[in-house]
């Protein structure tokens, strides 16, 4: 019974957020790493599913990996600065799958600390959808099977911290 109760407040609570979303207009950018294919399409389903339901437009651009994801980040909304277009939040989508190497930990550590950095130092709301796993069932599980889509998690999250930028800074 109470996670019914649960269920539906967070039911009219999101759709009380897509409202106040589809009034205001959001513009969101959409990086994400095309490494694994099949992973990065039901990331980017689960997040634009989310955006979608919200009202916001996006653009997407693709990088070659995890670890380019912040530098894309970082030209995209400086080319939309300029161009008096920002992007009022970001979403990052891609999967590290660990390997043999060291590279997994460098590859993960790197792009976690790279958006971090970006949503610090720009106070840029940003959605972190970069899986990191030991292997492809498990990325198959959290991009849409049966642990959630983080695509979806990580657009909501950006969402969710465009609405508390708004609500300090009183836009």
């Amino acid at each position: 019974m109470a996670k019914k109760a649960a269920k539906k407040t967070n039911t009219k609570s999101a759709k009380k957020h897509a409202a106040a979303t589809k009034r205001d207009g959001l513009r969101m950018l959409i990086v994400e790493a095309r490494y694994y294919e099949h992973i990065a399409d039901a990331l980017l389903r689960g997040a634009t599913a989310a955006l979608d339901a919200a009202g916001a437009r996006y653009d997407r651009i693709a990088v070659p990996g995890a670890l380019e994801i912040p530098a894309g980040i970082a030209m995209a909304v400086d080319a939309a600065a300029r161009k008096r277009d920002p992007y009022d939040g970001v979403v990052a989508l891609g999967c590290v799958i660990s390997g043999e190497t060291y590279h997994f930990e460098i590859v993960s550590n790197e792009s976690a600390r790279g958006l971090a950095e970006l949503a610090l130092t720009r106070q840029l709301p940003v959605g972190n959808g970069i899986l990191t796993v030991e292997n492809e069932p498990q990325a198959v599980a959290r991009a849409g099977g049966n642990k959630g889509n983080k695509g979806e998690e990580a657009a909501r999250t950006a969402l969710a911290m465009i609405k508390l930028k708004r609500g300090l800074v009183g836009h």
